[in-house]
């Protein structure tokens, strides 16, 4: 029994408090994330229409995504993490009802980018204020507990979405829309603004810079980050894109891939209270090229997949890699953002995944609809193959720029606490003021040193 308590104070003790208020959050908005897990099924099934025109809404979801993460960073920064959080939600719910009551094709199509837009806008300002509340030792711990209620939400809202999809598809975007509105009061009445005062220094031998998205799109190191992520993101977000498809022209029903993809959310909410340990103080190039490898295994081996038990062991060994490749990747967010520039640099990195969001159906939808699912699936195999190698040779760059980074902000930095809001100080601590680390020139990033969640930190989709 002591062991017991012993490993839940280490895994979630001494936490601050509106990090559980986000963490509760995000459990209650995946519980019903049902919209994005069959937009595909519902578009081919129900509406009629073909697996390219199934990809293209899908594809428009991400492209919405794509202007809302660079938004939602900016207004992060600029507007507060809070109020950019409720806008996101509140806007996210409506287009949600909006979505599931249109019919055409053209309405369908304006409602998925207006609705990506929204949901996406939310994942660098909630990425932002993690960082903002829970202090660097404890940022594995935090992000590693935040990815697990984002997969038990996920497992059982698989399965709860098969089951209500075969009633009414309509019942999925409902229960979708209330649950990203009760985020949205949880952070209306529990969650303070967290966004750290402006100040800046400057690191050795460079100007201070007042920085702005700028400092992140030219930050060489983090964009080929970034890069690397896109690609493993065109590979993951097949799974809710090409699978259902390919799943559906093998006889399977869409409450057999809620199943089948549910074990996704089983094995994570599992494994991940446990992977963190494995990993810690291990090289996270290594860890995240072997992440890279396993998540092309499984998903190369959907291309011999014919039947549920094997679709269902693909979707383990793809979810081994996403497991090792989650925890590495917030940290190094976390790690490579200047504190007061941390929404446009997660508003940068989340766009890695919604240009995948954006890519990958259309990408797939063609590939899978004129050369078939055998092609597709072992191109993502290949793909992954790419990127495990990439990781290991981009590594120690980025390793050299985060220990730049925190050198230059030692001296005049005090530890990650929140700043006093309008409404008050927040529970868990005292204001403080945070540093603006100036980025480095291009030729000392290259010379001397020089990155940042399931498909994000957090998804109203």
């Amino acid at each position: 029994m002591r062991s017991v308590r012993g490993w839940v104070r280490d895994t979630a003790g001494g936490l601050p408090r509106a990090f559980w208020y986000l963490w509760a959050g995000t459990l209650i908005n995946r519980l019903g994330s049902f919209v994005l897990i069959f937009l595909a099924v519902y578009l081919t099934s129900e509406r009629g229409f073909s697996e390219l025109q199934a990809g293209v809404v899908l594809g428009l979801w991400g492209a919405g995504g794509t202007v809302g993460t660079l938004a939602g960073g900016t207004l992060a920064d600029r507007w507060g993490r809070r109020p950019t959080l409720l806008t996101a939600h509140l806007g996210a719910a409506a287009m949600m009802l909006g979505l599931g009551l249109a019919r055409e094709l053209w309405a369908i199509a304006v409602g998925a980018f207006l609705l990506g837009m929204f949901a996406e806008a939310a994942r660098p300002a909630f990425s932002a204020m993690m960082v903002d509340v829970v202090p660097e030792r404890d940022r594995l711990r935090a992000f590693s507990l935040n990815y697990w209620a984002l997969n038990l939400g996920f497992a059982c809202a698989a399965i709860l979405a098969g089951f209500a999809a075969q009633a009414d598809y309509l019942l999925l975007f409902i229960v979708n829309a209330v649950t990203t509105t009760a985020t949205a009061v949880i952070i209306f009445r529990k969650v303070r603004e967290s966004a750290p005062a402006r100040t800046a220094v400057k690191l050795t031998g460079t100007p201070a810079a007042p920085g702005g998205l700028r400092t992140a799109l030219t930050d060489r190191v983090f964009l080929v980050f970034a890069g690397l992520n896109l690609l493993l993101a065109l590979i993951f977000m097949q799974h809710i894109s090409m699978l259902p498809i390919a799943m559906g022209q093998d006889g399977l029903s869409p409450a057999t891939y809620g199943s089948v993809i549910a074990l996704n959310g089983v094995l994570i909410v599992v494994g991940q209270l446990f992977v963190p340990r494995l990993i810690r103080g291990r090289s996270r190039s290594h860890v995240l090229a072997l992440a890279a490898l396993i998540t092309g295994i499984g998903f190369g081996l959907t291309a011999f997949a014919e039947v549920a038990w094997f679709y269902a062991l693909t979707v383990l060994i793809w979810t081994l890699g996403e497991m090792l490749n989650s925890p590495s990747n917030s940290t190094l967010i976390a790690e490579l953002s200047p504190s007061t520039l941390r929404g446009r640099y997660a508003g940068v990195f989340s766009l890695s995944w919604s240009l995948a969001s954006f890519a990958a159906p259309i990408a797939g939808g063609w590939v899978q609809q004129n050369l078939g699912n055998s092609v597709l699936w072992l191109g993502c195999g290949a793909l992954a193959g790419f990127v495990a190698i990439a990781q290991l040779l981009s590594g120690p760059a980025r390793e050299r720029r985060a220990a730049a980074l925190r050198a230059a902000s030692a001296p005049a930095a005090q530890p990650d606490t929140p700043a006093a809001s309008s409404t008050g100080t927040p529970d868990d601590a005292a204001p403080a003021t945070e540093p603006l680390v100036a980025p480095l020139p291009p030729a000392q990033a290259t010379a001397a040193a020089i990155t940042p969640t399931r498909n994000g930190v957090t998804t109203t989709g």
